[in-house]
């Protein structure tokens, strides 16, 4: 009974971890593009110079 119970818990793991994994990647994908369209559709500065589009 302890070893059916040890393989379901590490399959619900793996389950998790895998799920987890394929929602950070997207988020990552979602963050990359934002980071690409800010390079894009950032405006121009005083002076014709394009500044920088975040406030860091």
């Amino acid at each position: 009974m302890v070893p059916l119970l040890l393989v379901l818990l590490l399959a619900l793991l793996l389950f998790g971890a895998g799920f987890a994994i394929k929602v950070l990647w997207w988020v990552a994908v979602v963050v990359l593009v934002v980071w690409i369209l800010g390079f894009v559709m950032r405006s121009a500065g005083t002076g014709g110079s394009r500044g920088r589009w975040y406030r860091w």
